[in-house]
């Protein structure tokens, strides 16, 4: 019964969440609130984003899941919280089979004496000898088994609590970090106001009742979602376009004085600079000395931005970004003068 219920949340995780790409956005009334897709030509609808892997925008994307090679969105938002909680069940079940085998196998072949204790892997001794032997290669086995089961149940089982923090928030992993980044936007620029998160119900059986329903499909259409009184059907959107014009108002402009072959783990840009490399599946960009980037993140020895072609940079158009090593590059002296650092610098994320 549990392995039928993992294929089925794995089958609705793979297959269902194939059809979760926004439609285009024709309501002129609107479209001022919302953020433009340069890849997909449409208007993105509110709480949907644009997959890089999936090469669309997703409705409610939370996040890519390489696990089932798709996006987590709308619509398989619940059936992927449910593969989450019964890959650990499962595992869990699994584990207490190979400890209760590997007990009833060892029980038959110790031997206790006064100061020592002796283990006879040879055979069992009891009558009738079991089926299916159990030598030490299947000890190994076994003892190998159990720990990838025990941690699977500890990893899959932390993703599953972190689905489950977000969801009775009725928020996405990525409108979690919108949220964040809305507090420090408020905080640098000591802004009188404050970020309310507009799909919060207030109440978390409301919000979860948002994901998971008897029918197993979820409520509403993604395109329109119940807000909370007294926020507007485009908050959330209206606070992404503000941090888009922040992001460009903070970015920093570098010179690439060092070629960069767009490695990973790049051997000659120093020991720290290898060992620090950024672990996100977000991509590295290829340098050649001369160009020009638009750095709006970084971290210690990492930055990340947009390259500038044709000396300029326009929006939507020119977008070939990715992260790439710090000391490849060197501030221009028009921003060198600002003193403006990139988002990420003075805090670390």
């Amino acid at each position: 019964m549990d392995i039928c219920a993992q294929k089925k949340e794995i089958y609705n995780a793979l297959k269902i969440g194939r059809h979760s790409s926004s439609p285009k956005w024709e309501n002129s009334q609107d479209s001022r609130y919302l953020q433009y897709c340069q890849v997909c030509q449409a208007y993105k609808a509110p709480r949907s984003h644009h997959c890089r892997k999936c090469n669309r925008c997703v409705l409610k994307m939370d996040h890519h899941c390489p696990w089932i090679n798709n996006c987590c969105g709308y619509q398989n938002h619940a059936s992927f919280t449910l593969f989450l909680l019964l890959a650990p069940l499962g595992c869990i079940h699994a584990a207490f089979i190979f400890v209760m085998t590997m007990y009833t196998q060892l029980y038959n072949r110790l031997s206790f004496g006064w100061n020592t204790v002796k283990v006879d892997m040879s055979a069992a001794r009891r009558d009738p000898l079991p089926i299916i032997p159990f030598g030490l290669a299947a000890f190994a086995a076994t003892l190998f088994a159990l720990g990838l089961a025990l941690g699977t149940t500890i990893a899959v089982g932390m993703l599953f609590f972190i689905q489950m923090k977000i969801i009775l928030r009725n928020q996405t992993s990525i409108e979690s970090w919108i949220e964040e980044k809305a507090k420090d936007r408020i905080q640098y620029y000591q802004l009188d106001e404050v970020f309310v998160f507009p799909y919060d119900m207030g109440s978390r059986w409301k919000n979860f009742k948002q994901v998971f329903t008897w029918s197993g499909v979820p409520e509403g259409d993604g395109l329109e979602w119940p807000v909370k009184e007294g926020c507007h059907q485009y908050s959330l959107t209206i606070e992404q376009l503000e941090q888009k014009k922040d992001k460009r108002v903070r970015s920093v402009r570098y010179k690439v004085i060092e070629d960069y072959s767009g490695a990973c783990c790049p051997l000659n840009k120093g020991i720290r600079t290898f060992f620090t490399s950024p672990c996100t599946e977000e991509p590295r960009i290829r340098l050649q000395k001369g160009e020009f980037v638009l750095a709006t993140r970084g971290l210690r020895y990492w930055l990340y931005g947009d390259k500038i072609l044709d000396d300029s940079f326009i929006e939507g158009v020119s977008r070939i970004r990715g992260w790439f090593p710090r000391n490849c590059v060197e501030k221009c002296p028009c921003d060198a003068e600002t003193d403006q650092a990139p988002e990420g610098e003075k805090k670390n994320r």
